[in-house]
């Protein structure tokens, strides 16, 4: 019987290669190789001062979170520095995996979203938060069919808002707040497939009339407060539909609030103050059964405040400021 005979330097070799294999990281190579480009083309920040070459980016880095099965990298969240001074690297981009990227209150992250970011495809959660990003809201976030929540809130972004966004099949919430866009609502944005759509568009200097396409929209939420919107807002409401919140308030909306409808059961939030909304309350708001915030003042509404549902549970700074209201909470007629 012949016997092979290993020198000890073939056998230690041959222990440590299956020490690695019983052993070996989970992180998977190619995801590794580009989260150490991301940490270089950031400037080596503190934040992610856990991401050695030596350890594995599935258990020992902060900032990612690996998929539990395939060992690829699904999220990256960068929060809370001010001492990351850089753009957004393109190279996040060659995550493939990646299903959650949120970069929230770094204010020296700066410059454009890059066009890389279209070939995640498998992205459903875009948060971009509190930064200090620059240049549009881009039409090719359109690529991404996957997305379904979009915050871009609380940045500098600029220009008009992309119609493009409607063809996102999945998105569920859009959030544009307290930017620098200008420029009207899209009419395209009467079509979101969803019909349960958060749309908040507040904080900026959008102008002109609301799309008439807007009332054929189920909205959850909207929020389209500080802007200088005008015109009318009433096709917005309806007693068939599934409003929960809506801020229309400091712009110049005109209307006539008398014959509005709302939903008896959904509405909870209805905040229209610092518009010129003309006629009465209408009686039809006492029947709203959860209503939490209710604010008219600054406007020009007239007649009794209807008795009746929450609309007493108000103060009188939910009402002041109109042009003839009258009634509890406020003197009577």
């Amino acid at each position: 019987m012949k016997t092979t005979i290993l020198s000890l330097p073939s056998y230690v070799l041959l222990l440590l290669f299956s020490l690695s294999v019983v052993s070996g990281e989970l992180c998977n190579p190619a995801d590794k190789k580009v989260l150490l480009q991301i940490q270089q083309e950031l400037g080596n920040p503190y934040v992610v001062i856990s991401w050695k070459n030596d350890t594995d980016c599935c258990t020992d880095w902060n900032n990612v979170i690996c998929d539990d099965t395939t060992h690829r990298i699904k999220e990256l969240e960068i929060q809370y520095s001010d001492l990351l001074v850089a753009e957004i690297p393109s190279a996040i981009g060659d995550l493939p995996y990646l299903t959650f990227l949120w970069l929230h209150k770094l204010p020296n992250l700066t410059g454009p979203i890059p066009r890389s970011i279209t070939k995640l495809q498998r992205l459903q959660q875009l948060w971009l938060t509190w930064n200090g990003l620059t240049g549009p809201v881009p039409s090719f976030l359109s690529e991404i069919k996957t997305l379904v929540n979009v915050d871009l809130s609380f940045n500098s972004l600029s220009g008009s808002i992309p119609p493009a966004l409607s063809k996102i099949p999945t998105l569920g919430s859009l959030d544009l707040s307290r930017n620098k866009l200008t420029g009207t609502i899209p009419e395209s944005f009467g079509s979101f497939k969803n019909q349960n759509l958060y749309l908040i568009l507040s904080h900026n200097s959008l102008s002109g009339a609301i799309p008439k396409s807007l009332g054929k929209q189920n909205f959850s939420k909207i929020d389209l407060s500080r802007n200088k919107l005008t015109g009318d807002a009433t096709f917005l409401f309806g007693a068939n539909k599934l409003l929960q919140q809506v801020d229309l308030s400091r712009n110049l909306f005109s209307f006539d609030f008398s014959k509005v409808e709302f939903p008896a059961t959904d509405l909870i939030y209805l905040d229209l103050n610092h518009n010129m909304i003309s006629g009465n309350i209408p009686k039809s708001l006492t029947g709203v059964q959860f209503l939490q915030f209710f604010n008219v003042s600054y406007n020009r509404l007239c007649g009794q405040i209807p008795v009746g549902g929450k609309l007493q549970s108000f103060d009188q700074y939910s009402y002041f400021h109109n042009k003839c209201l009258c009634g509890a909470p406020l003197p009577a007629c």
